[in-house]
């Protein structure tokens, strides 16, 4: 449990960890340079229960995840935020899953907080990914697990080098790198966590959780996914051309946008042709890169009516 500045709710984060029954663990709390009375409270619970282990850092939330995960000498790591609630059950559950397979393991989670339409609609398609062929075929998506609910071997951490810090989001770099070296990433139907919004949460105010970022630590591990077919794009709006944009720095390159659009069908985009949905082609790998709402599912449904598997023939990116 990193954490920075958290006074108003360490203590409560905590608590609701050592709440947690049929488990043994400890709680490594990595104070990441607070200014306020958030690590005399960690420390006053320390003296109380001796399950929670205060550490220090200093150098930033990808800092302070690595001296915990060095610190670790349990076989499994769960993770938790300073601001969140850990609810009953969630450590003996995520131990069984673990025990019955390896990989990554997360919950569903409940928002709480100054949260707008957007996050609530995030966390409801988040949660509604449960096995990994769901988180598989999303993966490109968005994040597809919240962070603090999550849990997984240590050593699966371990082989993959741990935490990276740079201009990217910390946590979805490593579901992307874990999954590229063949990892599962599950979901428990259950909801675990209850995971608080407000004004200054990290995905809100540092630049490393900004759409770019996003979006540029995507077309890194996508190449990798993509087999060697023809590779054509579904959407020929900004969605797929950023995307493409990006993508193209790692090589691949479309053949086709498609597009619905009768004004954009005919021209370019990228320097290669727009052409119609009925314009594919039996070997094509279709890249699915559309913006507006809705739209994505539709296109899933059309390009299953043709006889394609997503993951197999097609994948969708945002």
């Amino acid at each position: 449990m990193p954490f920075r500045d958290a006074g108003a709710t360490v203590a409560e984060a905590i608590r609701s960890v050592l709440a947690q029954g049929g488990v043994r663990f400890e709680l490594l709390a990595v104070d990441d340079g607070s200014t306020d009375d958030g690590p005399a409270q960690v420390r006053e619970l320390a003296e109380r229960d001796a399950r929670v282990v205060p550490l220090s850092a200093g150098d930033g939330l990808v800092d302070a995840l690595e001296v915990g995960r060095r610190a670790a000498r349990a076989p499994l790591i769960a993770r938790m935020d300073a601001d969140d609630v850990c609810l009953p059950g969630r450590f003996a559950a995520q131990v069984a899953a673990l025990n019955e397979a390896e990989g990554v393991v997360a919950t569903r989670v409940e928002l709480f907080g100054e949260h707008g339409e957007g996050m609530a609609r995030y966390v409801d398609w988040q949660n509604e990914l449960l096995d990994p062929d769901a988180h598989d075929r999303d993966l490109f998506v968005e994040s597809p697990v919240c962070h603090p609910s999550v849990a997984l071997p240590a050593e699966m951490l371990d082989a993959a080098g741990g935490y990276r810090d740079g201009d990217f989001p910390e946590d979805y770099e490593l579901w992307l790198r874990l999954a590229a070296r063949g990892a599962t990433i599950r979901k428990l139907p259950m909801v675990g966590l209850r995971w608080r919004q407000h004004g200054q949460s990290f995905s809100r105010t540092d630049g490393r959780y900004r759409p770019e970022a996003f979006r540029e630590t995507k077309a890194r591990y996508v190449p990798a996914a993509l087999p060697d077919r023809p590779l054509v794009v579904w959407g020929a709006g900004q969605t797929g051309k950023r995307f493409m944009r990006s993508l193209e720095a790692h090589g691949p390159r479309a053949t086709r946008f498609v597009d619905i659009d009768p004004k954009k069908i005919g021209r370019q985009a990228r320097g290669v042709p727009v052409v119609s949905p009925e314009a594919l082609a039996p070997e094509d790998f279709v890249l699915v890169a559309v913006g507006a709402r809705g739209a994505r599912d539709e296109v899933r449904e059309f390009l299953v009516a043709q006889g394609r598997s997503e993951v197999t023939d097609f994948r969708c990116v945002a």
